[in-house]
């Protein structure tokens, strides 16, 4: 009880204070602006917010705003059954799910503040709270982890921490006017078609990279990890997805073009982040046309990575091991994840700057104006060890989202999706040998894709709140045919402001 305490409390209190502090989302994006709107439920414009309540009195104009302050609250819980598994954490190796029943929760909250500095110029910060507990101390799953909000580092104490604070300078081109809807991380102004964005601070590449209508916002879609973004995409981030750098995007009309540089952690899946970045950095470039079919809006978008980090190889590991026996897992006094397993290979005996690089593409569709389709895939090379986001060297996403609107539920939403991720030939021999890499890690592995399957429903209440149901499957859980499947049953209660 005392930890269900610690984990609830600093969320109530968040909870009261964000209707006073903060403001509910603008009504929704007009047809003027940016093409392929997210699929998501606002609150209503007459919930009892200080910039809603501003703005009746002529204080605060969403259109052409100098301030903006938005809050969101967001708990999850899960919980998993037992499991067959003929074995787990095999010879020493400790990366395995645990076949017993377990439960699981996260609980953040976020305050999200943007300030307008001169024309075109805008900062932005947002704190964030996190309490969490994941299945298994976060070990045997790797891109269908079942909750997108788990962090590698964190427990059940509440930690504060500095999500973003950011510049934003935005050169307008030419072209059309469109406006920018008040958002999160976004100030409500007109802004050209045409047109530069520069970025450079302290954020998440996702606020600007592999956006998706349907899959990208977790806190209201789906909460597999697997549809936030690529599952195969090592991004450059520390433990928590965050990172340092610069990004540039060029827009004009329905074509856009960005590349990102983001500081990798110094190790890999820690938390202490490299700022050496003619050294060490993670690099995006990604590509952008959005359209429209059978009237309908619609978007493609193709994305390649390359990273220069602080990582092993798997096939010089195994290699290191066959050479000299004496370079286990076990052996490895600097090792990152403990293993005991003094016949597998171990990656810290052979960390050094590496390449890895992926290449991957991004669809979306409207159906109707309320409900539309995805599809995300990616190849990466499989050569080195995970260094930031899961152990997944390819990966494939799909499925559908919709509002409620035809039962006369527009503001509630459902979806159904699947996922599948595969490892190298390379990746599964170090596996094979009792290896361990980042999160996962049996001892033994009988190869296969990972697969998850994801169906929910999220019921609107009281204009701002959100309680999804959802229910996932996975099958082969850290690539082994071995053990599983999984079921994993989850409750999520999400409010915005």
């Amino acid at each position: 009880m005392a930890a269900i305490r610690s984990t609830l409390l600093p969320i109530v209190l968040v909870a009261v204070a964000l209707p006073f502090a903060a403001a509910a989302e603008s009504p929704p994006k007009p047809a003027s602006a940016e093409p392929a709107a997210a699929v998501v439920a606002p609150p209503a414009e007459e919930a009892f917010t200080l910039m809603n309540n501003m703005s009746r009195k002529g204080l605060h104009d969403f259109k052409d705003e100098s301030w903006n302050a938005y809050g969101q609250i967001t708990f999850i819980t899960s919980w998993k059954p037992s499991f067959a598994a003929p074995y787990t954490n095999a010879n020493g190796s400790n990366n395995s799910l645990l076949p017993d029943a377990e439960s699981s929760f996260t609980g953040t909250a976020t305050l999200y503040l943007g300030l307008k500095l001169w024309p075109g110029g805008e900062a932005y910060f947002a704190p964030e709270v996190i309490t969490e507990r994941p299945f298994s101390q976060l070990h045997g799953l790797a891109g269908a982890i079942q909750n997108f909000e788990l962090q590698k580092t964190g427990g059940e104490a509440p930690q504060l921490y500095r999500s973003r604070v950011y510049l934003r300078q935005v050169i307008d081109l030419g072209g059309e006017s469109v406006e920018r809807h008040s958002d999160v991380l976004q100030l409500g102004t007109k802004d050209r078609r045409r047109r530069l964005i520069l970025t450079v601070g302290n954020f998440t590449i996702l606020d600007l990279f592999d956006k998706n209508s349907f899959t990208s916002d977790t806190r209201q879609q789906f909460l597999s990890l697997s549809f936030m973004t690529y599952a195969a995409w090592d991004f450059g981030s520390d433990a928590r997805g965050y990172s340092w750098g610069g990004a540039a995007e060029f827009d004009y009309d329905d074509w856009a073009i960005r590349f990102g540089r983001t500081s990798p952690p110094k190790y890999p899946n820690q938390l202490p982040i490299s700022l050496r970045f003619d050294r060490e950095y993670g690099d995006s470039l990604e590509l952008e046309h959005d359209h429209k079919l059978f009237g309908r809006e619609g978007a493609v978008k193709v994305l390649a990575y390359r990273n220069r980090e602080f990582m092993g190889r798997f096939d010089e590991s195994i290699a290191a091991l066959r050479a000299d026996p004496a370079r286990n897992a076990a052996a490895c006094t600097n090792s990152l994840y403990l293993s005991t397993n003094a016949s597998a290979p171990d990656l810290c005996w052979v960390r050094r700057l590496n390449i890895k690089v992926g290449i991957g593409l991004n669809l979306e569709q409207h159906l109707t104006e309320d409900a539309g389709v995805f599809f995300r895939g990616m190849i990466s090379d499989g050569a080195t060890e995970v260094q930031a986001y899961t152990s997944t060297d390819r990966s494939i996403s799909f499925g559908g989202l919709t509002k409620g609107s035809v039962w006369k539920r527009p503001a509630d939403l459902a979806g159904i999706g699947a996922s599948i991720g595969w490892i190298s030939r390379a990746h599964a021999d170090f596996l094979g040998l009792g290896g361990v890499d980042g999160f996962i890690g049996d001892g033994k592995l009988n190869q296969a894709a990972e697969e998850a399957f994801e169906v929910f429903y999220s019921l609107n209440f009281l204009d701002v709140f959100w309680l999804s149901a959802d229910y996932q499957r996975i099958v082969n859980p850290a690539f082994n045919a071995d053990r599983g499947p999984v079921n994993v049953f989850g409750l999520r209660l999400h409010a915005q402001y």
